[in-house]
């Protein structure tokens, strides 16, 4: 796993919420693709970009900005696309996310990614342990998106 520090928490009325964004993207998705997606899911419950405190997603999909080499197209997208919106990026190694159980596992996804869950295993494996979905994987356009909440939205400041 990849941690880079700085997940911050945001009010939602009473509440205090730490939101972690779960990335997915397919090979061709581009950073548009990726506004327009994270856009409509987190509109989808009511927040804005303001209330993303961190991006999850496979290791290979997010490369750190100023990397010499890249594994995939994907790479050199969400890695500098996080960087321009200024959200810390977490990630995690296929193995890393295979662990993590999560409502709707895709044998596509399996067989492409090499793990059944990458959206919501990253989202919830970033948000920590007391982590709790408020989205669960959302397809837009080439890219999903999972939204997980590292305060549950019920707990009390």
């Amino acid at each position: 796993m990849t941690v880079v520090p700085g997940l911050g928490a945001h009010s939602r009325g009473r509440r205090r919420v730490t939101v972690v964004l779960g990335l997915g993207a397919h090979s061709r998705a581009g950073a548009e693709d990726l506004d327009r997606a994270v856009a409509a899911a987190l509109a989808t419950i009511g927040l804005t970009p303001a209330h993303v405190g961190a991006v999850a997603t496979l290791d290979r999909r997010a490369a750190v900005v100023g990397a010499v080499a890249t594994l995939d197209r994907r790479a050199a997208v969400v890695g500098p696309w996080a960087a321009r919106h200024g959200w810390p990026l977490v990630t995690f190694t296929p193995d890393e996310l295979a662990v993590v159980a999560t409502p709707n596992p895709s044998a596509v996804v399996a067989a492409r990614a090499g793990v059944p869950s990458v959206a919501e295993a990253a989202a919830l494996r970033a948000a920590g342990a007391a982590a709790a979905l408020l989205l669960g994987k959302t397809v837009v356009g080439g890219v999903t998106v999972a939204v997980s909440a590292r305060t549950p939205p019920d707990a009390h400041p």
